[in-house]
């Protein structure tokens, strides 16, 4: 390795170090008990509340998918996914965090989700927490390994060792990190990853702007790609083998694409994602009062809109200040990278590219975490062992850990694996499975087991079903399958909780109390 890599690598260890001290730093407390260990006791303050929910939300891809997808095809589908997101983020703070804090505390102090839902309906054949277990032990399996991905192109791309190698040493560390600390470690330094992530993104742009020789220029490459700075067209890279073409020292564009209404909201239909997304709702279920939901709200917001347009627009400047640089769909995820160590001092650099490191940790900790207990708590000791002691449970969970791991990073093995693609697979799964049963069973009464079960189950399935067979029709059906899976879902809520029972006195009564506030800590 020469000096710089040196440097880029001596930076990127110290961020390392201090991820690793927080987890020292609440390992005791977290063994202290399950709930401390999931939830951190429901004791998150409002700023960690915001900061963690976002970090662990937007992970890698951020930073290195939404940018790779501006620099590949323009504005249209990154500008409109970012916009959906938005809208998905505001409307998840503001109607469904307090009643769900509220709820998950009347549900016998549900930690969980798959714990939640169950006790919201009253189980005693706990059928609602398997089958909500399983679908986030197969989602989160994938998500993890989106998150192993982005550790292995940004370690192979930094230091050109082997993609395989780099991907399986970072799965290793982010295993171990989260083994260590639990939700109070992993919320804490989430915290700090996204100071990390939004400082990395904001030094980026302007550095990068300035080289390029300001705003209008970066503008004026954008306008002159067909289709490239629209909102309603889409730039089209001619690809031969895989690769895009390169005539005159230019890469080769053909005609723009078209991009219609119904596209725009097939991508804006992300935002609905944001419903069914479990290490979201875990930070509203664990902040330590309500109605600090609201400042929340707004801190997560501002990080959320900043963070956004500015990933977008990094993919943009990419393409003048290194137009030749990413031939490939999977490459162009990489163009973050290439203007962090072409821009900065190494040391400076190594301290940026912690901020992909920060994305990765601060989603895959989460993900990992909340499959975990879904198994080890859920099932285990919610199904299996009803009398397993939490240190039972614990060690279940991080063995699980361990499977799980291994089962994701036999899945990122694919160096040609595009991050922005299996992201949008396992935001889909969530969104559809859990979405429309999280804001019915909030905000309707009549919703009775009967429904939730058909809800879930209806909704992953159709997503699945979509992308793997409907989508390939193409023209209107190759929409992103989140959109159609949570309509499709939300209907066989609504329709099988009319066709069955009414829900029991008892279930009516812990809505209306949630509904109304009266609900004791």
């Amino acid at each position: 390795m020469d000096g710089n890599t040196i440097q880029i690598l001596i930076a990127m260890i110290l961020y390392m170090a201090v991820v690793i001290g927080i987890g020292v730093l609440y390992a005791k407390r977290a063994n202290k008990s399950s709930e401390e260990y999931y939830l951190g006791g429901r004791s998150l303050g409002p700023w960690v509340t915001a900061m963690s929910a976002e970090a662990s939300d937007m992970s890698g891809w951020l930073l290195m998918g939404l940018p790779g997808v501006a620099y590949w095809c323009g504005l249209a589908d990154a500008a409109w996914t970012a916009i959906g997101l938005a809208i998905g983020t505001y409307f998840n703070w503001l109607i469904v965090s307090k009643r769900l804090r509220r709820y998950s505390v009347r549900a016998n102090n549900s930690i969980t989700l798959p714990e939640f839902f169950s006790n919201r309906f009253r189980e005693n054949k706990k059928v609602i927490m398997f089958i909500a277990a399983a679908f986030i032990l197969i989602f989160f399996t994938v998500y993890a390994a989106s998150c192993f991905v982005t550790c292995g192109k940004l370690f192979s791309t930094l230091f050109g060792a082997p993609y395989v190698t780099m991907m399986i040493l970072g799965a290793v560390f982010v295993l171990l990190y989260t083994l260590l600390g639990g939700f109070l470690a992993e919320s804490a330094s989430d915290f700090m990853q996204a100071i990390v992530m939004i400082v990395a993104l904001t030094v980026i742009v302007v550095i990068g702007t300035a080289k390029a020789g300001g705003i209008g220029e970066v503008i004026q490459n954008a306008k002159d790609i067909p289709g490239f700075l629209e909102f309603f067209g889409m730039a089209n890279p001619v690809v031969e083998d895989g690769q895009q073409l390169v005539e005159a020292g230019k890469p080769v564009f053909g005609v723009a694409q078209e991009y219609g209404l119904l596209t725009v909201f097939s991508m804006m239909a992300w935002g609905l994602g944001y419903f069914g997304m479990p290490q979201v709702l875990l930070r509203f279920m664990a902040i330590r009062k309500e109605d600090e939901l609201k400042r929340s709200r707004r801190i997560a917001m501002v990080w959320v809109v900043i963070s956004l347009a500015v990933a977008v627009f990094i993919g943009i400047m990419g393409r003048q200040l290194f137009p030749e640089a990413h031939l490939t769909k999977s490459g162009a995820e990489n163009i973050f990278i290439t203007l962090a160590t072409s821009s900065l001092p190494a040391i400076l650099a190594g301290f940026v590219m912690a901020g992909i490191l920060a994305a990765t940790i601060s989603s895959s900790d989460s993900y990992l975490l909340i499959a975990a207990s879904a198994f080890a708590k859920n099932i285990f000791q919610g199904i299996c062992k009803k009398n397993a002691s939490d240190k039972q449970v614990m060690t279940l969970s991080r063995l699980t850990l361990l499977v799980l791991a291994a089962i994701g990073i036999i899945i990122a093995l694919d160096e040609n694996s595009i991050i922005f693609s299996i992201v949008s697979f396992a935001w889909a799964g969530f969104g559809a499975t859990f979405g429309p049963l999280m804001l019915l069973s909030l905000f309707w009464k009549r919703t009775n087991r009967a429904g939730a079960i058909a809800g879930m189950i209806s909704g992953a399935g159709m997503v699945f079903l979509w992308k793997l067979v409907i989508s390939k029709l193409g023209g209107v059906f190759a929409i992103y399958e989140l959109l159609p899976a949570f309509i499709f879902s939300t209907v066989c809520i609504v329709v099988v909780s009319l066709l069955t029972k009414a829900p029991s006195k008892e279930i009516e009564e812990d809505f209306e109390a949630v509904r109304t506030g009266a609900v004791e800590e």
